[in-house]
C-alpha cells in the first residue's frame, strides 16, 4: 500500500493508504498541477500546465500541453509508468487531458482524465 494524496487520516485515525494504481494517478496529478519553481529544492519539478489555463484554448495549446506532459512524466515517472497516449482537447475555456499509461510493475493499462479551466 501507498500513502494517499492529499495527505489525510482514514476512519481509524491513521495515515490513509491507497492502491498502487491510485498512488500513481496521484503522482501524475501532482506533476501536472505543480508549476516549475513551486517546490523548494526541486525547481524543475512539474509540468507547468496551469499556465495554459490563462491562455486561449486552441489546438496549439492542446499540443503544447501534450508535449509538456509527456516530458514531465518521462522525467519523473519513467521508472514507474510507460505513457501510451496523451490527448489534450481544448474546448472554449477548458482543456481536458487524458493520459493512457501502463504501470510497469503490474503491466496494467489504465488512464486518467484531468480538466483545466472552465470553472472546474
Amino acid at each position: 500500500m501507498q500513502l494517499d494524496f492529499p495527505y489525510h487520516f482514514d476512519g481509524r485515525d491513521r495515515t490513509a493508504e491507497t492502491s498502487e494504481e491510485e498512488h500513481i494517478r496521484d503522482l501524475i496529478e501532482q506533476i501536472l498541477f505543480t508549476s516549475p519553481g513551486e517546490r523548494v529544492n526541486r525547481p524543475d519539478f512539474g509540468a507547468g500546465i496551469l499556465q495554459l489555463v490563462f491562455g486561449a484554448a486552441s489546438p496549439e495549446a492542446a499540443a503544447t500541453a501534450e508535449f509538456m506532459i509527456r516530458g514531465a512524466l518521462q522525467q519523473y515517472l519513467g521508472q514507474r509508468i510507460s505513457v501510451q497516449e496523451i490527448t489534450a482537447d481544448a474546448v472554449d475555456a477548458t482543456i481536458t487531458i487524458t493520459i493512457a499509461y501502463t504501470i510497469l510493475r503490474s503491466g496494467a493499462l489504465t488512464s486518467a482524465t484531468f480538466t483545466l479551466g472552465g470553472g472546474t
